[in-house]
């Protein structure tokens, strides 16, 4: 690692220290590090949030520079009630992806570690990552069920293709994925979780999700490390672009069509300008630079991967 990724840590969005080194110390001390983390910093979205309380009218669902319509002609139609209705939409669509591939990311962490040593750390905080991700998943389900009422899900081709994914993705290109994911996520819920225009408690739920997942993409990070240790340059080239395969299909399914229509647009406009919005493609790009330098130097930011990733406009 540079010298300055091995001087940083991460915080929380409080701003209290997170004890999470990035130095790089292997999975086994990672993992004790990131167990004590959790042990003092985790949340509970079920009892924090007050679920009964009602919805501010004027308030969005995400920031509405992240909206997906943002700096179109069709935003600048729309009415602030409209603005509002389509942030919420779009929002519980990216947080029931985010639930789908959570569930994903579930069932290969525990085939990771179904024969793996018990008494370790790693096996542990991998522990530790599966009952945080069913906290989220159950989280964003209270939170889509409470602003929208309504649930979204992949294309059944792509629903498809998770299986895929999960039945075959393992070792560097399980948790190469689920660091894509998660970074994904974590770049939308950054942007929206200090924005007094958004419903606070979507504002609470980006938070909780941002501090517990900076834990799991260190996590992630780390044993995409160390199954990369000694490969060949074949399995690195065919890893690269399974991982950026697989995010393209999560990306591109983040905002579902649907989200639209329930927002009472219209769909194939809204599709159509959503596509060629260059404000939004520049805010996932500069959002994800991060995220880039890190397959850069590990050696998954292959030609092949980074077109796919400039496909979806994370690159």
């Amino acid at each position: 690692m540079t010298a300055a990724a091995q001087s940083t840590n991460l915080t929380d969005p409080t701003g209290d220290d997170n004890v999470i080194s990035l130095r790089d110390e292997g999975p086994q001390q990672v993992s004790e590090r990131l167990l004590a983390s959790a042990a003092r910093l985790s949340r509970n979205a079920m009892t924090e949030i007050d679920w009964s309380e009602p919805m501010d009218p004027t308030k969005y669902g995400c920031s509405p520079e992240w909206s997906s319509l943002y700096g179109t002609d069709y935003w600048d139609e729309l009415t602030e009630e409209q603005r509002i209705a389509v942030t919420r939409h779009e929002f519980a669509s990216i947080m029931n992806i985010g639930i789908w591939f959570e569930m994903i990311l579930q069932e290969m962490v525990i085939r990771d570690q179904y024969l793996g040593e018990y008494h370790s750390p790693e096996y542990q905080f991998a522990l530790t990552e599966i009952a945080d991700e069913c906290r989220h998943s159950i989280m964003f389900a209270k939170a889509s069920e409470k602003m929208v009422g309504t649930s979204y899900k992949p294309s059944k081709r792509v629903g498809r293709l998770g299986k895929l994914f999960k039945m075959t993705a393992k070792n560097e290109v399980a948790y190469g994925g689920i660091l894509v994911a998660e970074e994904v996520l974590d770049v939308f819920q950054r942007g929206c979780m200090r924005d007094d225009r958004v419903l606070p408690f979507i504002r609470t739920v980006n938070e909780i999700h941002v501090l517990e997942e900076s834990r799991h993409m260190r996590f992630a990070r780390e044993e995409v490390r160390d199954s990369l240790a000694g490969v060949s340059w074949a399995r690195r080239q065919f890893s690269a672009y399974y991982i950026a395969a697989g995010a393209y299909f999560i990306v591109s399914s983040l905002v579902q069509p649907q989200a639209y229509a329930d927002a009472g647009l219209d769909v194939q406009r809204a599709v159509r300008e959503a596509r060629n919005n260059e404000h939004f493609h520049s805010m996932v790009r500069s959002s994800c630079a991060h995220l880039m330098e890190f397959l850069d130097e590990v050696g998954l930011l292959t030609r092949p991967a980074a077109r796919i990733y400039r496909k979806v406009h994370m690159l």
